[in-house]
């Protein structure tokens, strides 16, 4: 890959870790401020309660997608990257301010449902900006490997996130923990964006994206009636992602919690265990993207579905039962490698269903729409399963999600061939239909 393009990778990687980190570092930290913005009682329903905000961010994703999307059509792929991280900027400090309910009653968590549509908008357009201005900075032989660094990135933010929960839980107690240190995080991710706006204001544009000169008054660019030109490419998105969101937050902002709560590790321990496992499904990802530049998408999205669908169950009933760091390291990992089929790659297989004029907001919307619906509820049904005394139907709810998914990936066709350049926005009878793509799977 050239200088350039690793340049390009670089920046847009740099600032997507920052926007993941504060998105997940919610969900991370909510077991010790959950309390906080909650009468006193039930810890599982206060931690709902919490995780139901943290849901509310996900419904605003398809309008930050819609928003997002279209700027990024429109304006630029660089315009809609600068806008995102400002606004996650502004969720990050929000929520590093909100005041507990014994300050201000319910209006703390008044704060938080502000900070977290915030995020909701933001995140809703950063992943399709990303994913479309990582696919298109790099060549048309490396699209798998560079569009995986999405998911480094993604779990890179995590991971420092988990890195900072560790040393506070080593550095401080419980108590510092639940009444004030759980704010460090979000102070660090202001911070972090703050540094991630200067980057891209001074980011290149994709020549992809620059080169579409012929679509540049295209009134249609970027909008819902171009997008519905593409209506089988954008149900396309919702399907194959459905049982992937499940299965990465099942396996990434759950676990911890599930390891701690059902499996009855120690909060560190379990900390630990998804640190490490993490880490290792990051280190994956550019083998995994590099490995479908040579075989295509459709072989590691199959394997993902297959994997899923079948070892979900006696994955998550022996991690119930792991009782130490190695055991659940281990289930982690595996079911980590398993989720890597469709992590790796998801972002350059959506980016190439759609034509230049359309692709951010093709990517971001129905991307959005399936996250609010599959992934960000995911912690919140696993929780509801939980708290009424039937734990196990998660895991079949989970092994549902990727079957679904697994129809889809045995009857797309295969998206490593797509020309790219195609360009403007208008449906499969314009200049916008995918010529060069690769034929139906039969």
């Amino acid at each position: 890959m050239e200088r350039q393009q690793w340049k390009k990778v670089w920046v847009g990687s740099a600032g997507n870790m920052v926007e993941w980190y504060d998105w997940f570092v919610y969900s991370s930290f909510a077991v010790y401020f959950a309390a906080s913005f909650f009468p006193k009682g039930n810890a599982t329903a206060s931690l709902m309660n919490t995780m139901g905000v943290f849901a509310v961010g996900f419904f605003l994703r398809p309008v930050g997608g819609w928003l997002l999307g279209r700027i990024g059509d429109r304006r630029g792929r660089k315009a809609a990257l600068t806008l995102t991280v400002t606004l996650m900027s502004l969720s990050a400090i929000l929520i590093a301010v909100a005041p507990t309910y014994g300050v201000a009653g319910y209006g703390g968590v008044a704060v938080l449902l502000v900070a977290r549509m915030l995020q909701g908008l933001s995140v809703g357009g950063e992943y399709a900006a990303s994913a479309t201005y990582l696919t298109e900075a790099s060549s048309a032989d490396r699209r798998g490997f560079a569009s995986s660094f999405q998911y480094v990135s993604m779990t890179a933010g995590q991971l420092v996130g988990l890195a900072l929960q560790i040393v506070l839980q080593h550095t401080m107690s419980d108590a510092a923990l639940q009444n004030w240190a759980w704010r460090l995080p979000f102070v660090i991710g202001a911070l972090g964006a703050a540094i991630v706006f200067y980057l891209r204001r001074h980011m290149l544009e994709t020549e992809v994206y620059a080169g579409d000169e012929s679509a540049r008054n295209d009134p249609d660019r970027g909008t819902l009636k171009a997008l519905w030109a593409h209506k089988r490419e954008a149900f396309l998105v919702i399907a194959l992602t459905m049982g992937g969101t499940v299965a990465y937050y099942t396996y990434t902002t759950y676990l911890t919690k599930y390891l701690s709560q059902s499996a009855g590790l120690p909060k560190n321990t379990a900390s630990l265990v998804s640190f490490t496992a993490l880490f290792l499904f990051m280190c994956l990802q550019p083998f995994a993207g590099a490995l479908s530049d040579r075989i295509g998408r459709r072989p590691l999205l199959i394997t993902f579905a297959v994997g899923s669908t079948f070892l979900t169950v006696p994955i998550m009933t022996l991690l119930q039962h792991a009782g130490g760091y190695w055991p659940a390291l281990g289930l982690a990992l595996l079911a980590l490698v398993v989720v890597t089929g469709y992590t790796s790659i998801n972002a350059c297989v959506k980016a190439e269903l759609f034509p230049t004029g359309i692709r951010a907001l093709g990517v971001a919307l129905p991307y959005a729409i399936a996250n609010a619906l599959f992934g960000g509820t995911a912690e919140y049904v696993a929780l509801w399963f939980k708290d009424g005394g039937m734990e196990s139907g998660f895991f079949w709810y989970v092994s549902a999600c990727a079957a679904v998914s697994l129809v889809v990936y045995l009857t797309m066709r295969e998206t490593r061939t797509i020309d790219l350049h195609r360009t403007g926005a208008s449906g499969p009878g314009g200049d916008a239909a995918p010529e060069t793509a690769a034929p139906v799977a039969s």
